[in-house]
């Protein structure tokens, strides 16, 4: 994510005095990826960054998974999960859905304020699917809405603030590694290229640093463990959201899916062309509305096919998508169509999608290149008959 910003007091040259009004010193820390190879901001604190006055260990939300055994394509009604919930947060409230030893895919629907949060794991891509919240980071807030997706770097301090009304319902890809735009978009240095589905005009970053004089403040933290991931509630002498400026081309932000600029052509276009970001074993890409095929005998539905080195998830979150009509996908579905299985329209979405100009769908698919299995979330909201929605 090399795209450069400056937010607050910074001094004129890294690695050098930045002092208080009182004459102090503010304390630099330097947030970066692989090993200083790789995109990095500096942070000027108020206070020790590395301070803590308590450790304890903290669960995080069930993270078991069972195998897609038999292999079988899915459905999963995600607004089935918290019918009954109340006051449920982003971060403890999550449940998982779906995952494998690269990506984990949860949902969650919130009215709370969550806790202070940082992922040491990976990166987190939240797609906001409905409601709206500020998410206050280490960097400074983000306001979001409904289709912002949610760039979270890894051990980026952060909290939900859902804005009363509407609760918050947010699907969560979280990465064991980075999350960043396309390879493909970008040039050798980083900059979109002109090809590229949207640029840096349509990336939000924080504003105005955030300040807190809270003390032995609570934050959670997940991380890796010798058995898998684990977590850690640290308390912190002095509120971490203290920093006074920052720089440097790593930190959180924002993008909407509405300003995904849908690459189509004479004939049906594959995925790839729907890519958004990218993560170590797999990809997000969305649907979104748009002019489809114009050849004169194109079929503007997808083809059948086998995804022999992945597995294919879509959320449906707007619109109407006409492959899946008759087979009881709607807002708020997941399809799971595993690799090794060969998948696609409904039987007569073909035939009727012949003459059609346009369409108006909504949806994030993930494409993974390891196998997925179903956390408690995915088989709490199945609907059994989705694999034989195909057979007439």
């Amino acid at each position: 994510m090399a795209f450069y910003r400056s937010v607050g007091e910074v001094p004129p040259k890294r690695h050098t005095q930045h002092r208080r009004p009182d004459g102090g010193l503010y304390y630099e820390e330097l947030m970066g990826e692989e090993g200083f190879s790789s995109d990095s901001s500096l942070l000027y604190h108020r206070e020790i960054p590395s301070a803590i006055v308590d450790a304890s260990p903290w669960e995080p939300p069930g993270l078991g998974t069972t195998a897609n055994h038999p292999l079988l394509p899915r459905h999963l009604r995600l607004h089935e999960l918290f019918k009954d919930a109340q006051s449920e947060d982003v971060v403890t409230g999550r449940r998982l859905v779906l995952g494998n030893g690269d990506v984990r895919i949860s949902y969650a629907v919130a009215d709370e304020p969550s806790p202070l949060y940082r992922n040491a794991i990976g990166d987190e891509c939240v797609y906001v699917e409905s409601g709206a919240a500020t998410v206050e980071t280490v960097f400074g807030a983000l306001d979001v809405t409904a289709g912002d997706y949610v760039i979270l770097p890894r051990a980026t301090t952060h909290r939900w603030l859902p804005t009363p009304g509407e609760p918050l319902r947010t699907y969560i890809i979280e990465a064991n590694s980075h999350i960043a735009p396309a390879k493909r978009y970008l040039s050798r240095y980083g900059q979109f290229l002109e090809h590229a589905p949207f640029c840096e005009r349509d990336l939000r970053g924080p504003g105005a640093p955030l300040l807190s004089e809270d003390t032995d403040v609570p934050v959670l933290v997940k991380h890796r463990g010798s058995r898998g991931v684990t977590g850690t509630r640290y308390v912190y002498p002095k509120h971490p959201f203290d920093v006074v400026g920052w720089d440097g081309c790593l930190y959180p932000y924002t993008f909407s899916i509405h300003d995904f600029e849908p690459i189509t052509g004479r004939v049906h276009q594959p995925p790839p062309v729907h890519q958004v970001f990218e993560g170590g074993g797999f990809v997000i890409c969305n649907f979104v509305p748009r002019k489809v095929d114009y050849h004169p005998l194109a079929i503007p539905v997808p083809y059948y096919h086998s995804n022999v080195d992945s597995d294919e998830v879509m959320f449906y979150c707007g619109g109407n998508y006409e492959a899946r009509k008759g087979s009881g996908i709607g807002q708020g579905s997941i399809s799971l169509h595993p690799g090794g299985h060969p998948h696609g329209p409904q039987p007569g979405a073909t035939e009727r999608s012949i003459g059609v100009t346009e369409v108006d769908e909504l949806a994030v698919m993930v494409d993974t290149f390891r196998p997925l299995e179903l956390g408690e979330g995915g088989t709490a909201c199945e609907d059994p008959a989705y694999a034989w929605s195909w057979a007439r």
